[in-house]
């Protein structure tokens, strides 16, 4: 985002858009950075977005996001509503299994989490609620674009494959090949795609129309893992949610 956009509306999504998990808190300064926008022009809209609580101060006048655009955020269907529905079939999954669990929706050609559930002695993952990522790499991001439509699959296909791991699928065809297997055994499996130490086995969350409206997951080592066997309480998990939110 740069000066060039002018409207307002733009402006103050310019803003927001420049606070990231690795930068939660930035002065005037370095908003206008990250912006393009002066520093007048920041001062005006960040007093506007502090008095209406998207934005807070803190005392060493910096800024971060407030707690009112959070509550907004929750008012998201595909967010908070989908996470309400799933969240008893994730637990139980993750007694089950005392692995990472993952709910993940498709925004576009990424990939968002909206819950995760993370297992105290299980494998670190990169992933984080809210948190955007790659279709490619990920088992809830190959299960999503698997059932994607058509124009969808095109785009991540044709276009730019990053490698995270030496495992990573990076080739258009290879990619379109795993997606055919995907629907054809109901499932998805990243083996050490995104981390080299991580295997994660996906499957579809159905929607009342049969659409594909969501993925769910386990992430597990990638030594110990046995995919066959992690699938089908994976399935059921997916099946189960997919009931909840009144799929036939």
């Amino acid at each position: 985002m740069t000066a060039a956009a002018t409207s307002v509306t733009s402006k103050v999504l310019a803003i927001l858009d420049a606070f990231s998990p690795e930068r939660p808190e930035l002065t005037l300064s370095e908003l206008a950075a990250r912006t393009g926008l002066t520093l007048p022009t920041l001062h005006r809209r960040a007093a506007e977005l502090v008095e209406w609580g998207a934005l807070e101060r803190t005392e060493s006048s910096r800024y971060r996001i407030g707690l009112r655009l959070w509550e907004v955020g929750t008012l998201a269907p595909r967010g908070l509503g989908l996470r309400e529905r799933a969240l008893p079939f994730l637990e139980d999954l993750y007694v089950v299994t005392r692995q990472n669990v993952q709910l993940a929706v498709r925004e576009g050609l990424e990939l968002v989490f909206v819950e995760r559930i993370a297992g105290r002695g299980a494998v670190p993952v990169l992933t984080r609620v809210g948190g955007r990522f790659s279709l490619h790499a990920t088992g809830v991001g190959l299960a999503l674009l698997a059932y994607a439509p058509a124009d969808i699959q095109e785009a991540v296909i044709t276009g730019q494959l990053p490698a995270y791991t030496s495992f990573t699928i990076t080739d258009g065809e290879r990619l379109r090949r795993e997606l055919a297997e995907v629907r054809h055994r109901g499932y998805a499996v990243s083996d050490r795609m995104v981390t080299e130490d991580a295997l994660s086995v996906a499957a579809p969350v159905h929607g009342p129309q049969g659409e594909v409206v969501a993925a769910v997951s386990l992430v597990t080592l990638a030594a110990d893992a046995r995919p066959h066997a992690l699938a089908p309480v994976v399935r059921t998990a997916a099946r189960q949610i997919s009931r909840a939110l009144g799929a036939l």
